[in-house]
């Protein structure tokens, strides 16, 4: 009799724990892994984050950096961590929709691996050139690209890289040949741009603003659907000879799978006060040319499922593959 209501007793509480979990989370450390070094758009992010949830909850968080395969190195970390809360992912959208369709093996499980929990940001991607480069506008780089088949480089932060496959749709959709030198990273590529060792490149339209003010590069163009509102003068990619096209990239945020759903709510709720605090928009996001795309977790999801069926094409029309 004894034995059958501490049994009943253990599996009671084991019904209850994530309950129990999601009434008193945060109680500890909470770590936020970064797929990247220091000072990238994650990072920033995770940092942001951690901060929020220093204040809201009272309880200490981290910023974790661990960049290199292409992401790989940070999401098998999180996919193996308790799901619990305590550890989460700041994940581009490659992670999940790019990396399957690059690599034969993957050591995570790119979709079913994780809890998503709330979007947070979408930068759109400038067009910029060497100020050596004889080319004002996107037209006369089609111009010079067709003349000149194969003889601009550009550069990437990595294969398969969002600056990677933003240029080649846009060869694709504009008929021209380019040629990819591929970085560690957007800084290396936009530093070898800057010499004029490269031509040209996508990178994020934060990084690129404050080099083109120095005329350090030419901003030709701007990836978003319409111009922005902070730079009214500069044109889109789509308005200036290449209908419909678009260079963007987007980040989540992400725990382990099976995460409570309690704790993922928590979390959710805390993320989206964060990124409609006029303040934080002030001072974080509009500074960084940064959008919000904080939202549900379904909404999140929709976002990866909408996303893994444009870069499968990408990729395999232009057949690029990883080892």
């Amino acid at each position: 009799m004894w034995r059958r209501m501490r049994s009943l007793a253990m599996v009671t509480a084991l019904a209850l724990a994530p309950v129990a979990s999601a009434q008193t989370y945060p109680d500890r450390q909470i770590t936020i892994v970064v797929p990247a070094a220091p000072g990238g758009v994650t990072d920033l992010l995770g940092r942001a984050l951690a901060k929020r949830f220093i204040l809201a909850w009272g309880h200490d968080a981290i910023v974790e950096n661990k960049p290199g395969a292409n992401n790989q190195i940070a999401a098998e970390l999180v996919t193996k961590a308790a799901p619990d809360g305590y550890t989460l992912l700041i994940g581009p959208e490659a992670t999940f929709v790019v990396n399957p369709f690059l690599y034969a093996k993957l050591p995570y499980e790119p979709i079913k691996g994780f809890s998503p929990i709330s979007g947070l940001v979408s930068i759109h991607h400038a067009l910029i050139v060497n100020p050596a480069l004889p080319v004002k506008n996107v037209a006369d780089l089609l111009a010079l690209g067709k003349q000149k088949p194969g003889a601009l480089n550009y550069g990437t932060f990595g294969v398969g890289s969002t600056g990677h496959l933003n240029m080649e749709v846009f060869e694709r959709d504009a008929g021209i040949r380019l040629v990819p030198v591929h970085y560690k990273g957007a800084t290396p590529a936009l530093t070898d741009v800057m010499a004029g060792h490269i031509q040209l490149m996508f990178i994020s339209v934060g990084s690129a603003v404050p080099q083109a003010k120095a005329g350090k590069v030419r901003m030709i163009a701007i990836g978003a659907p319409e111009r922005l509102a902070g730079l009214p003068d500069v044109p889109t990619v789509a308005e200036s000879g290449v209908p419909g096209f678009e260079a963007v990239s987007w980040f989540g945020l992400y725990g382990p799978a099976g995460m409570p759903p309690a704790v993922v709510e928590k979390i959710n709720g805390e993320v989206r006060k964060l990124f409609a605090d006029t303040e934080f928009e002030k001072t974080f996001m509009a500074p960084q040319f940064f959008e919000s795309i904080a939202g549900s977790p379904a909404e999140l999801s929709a976002h990866l499922e909408s996303d893994s069926a444009k870069w499968e094409k990408v990729i395999r029309d232009a057949n690029i593959k990883m080892q």
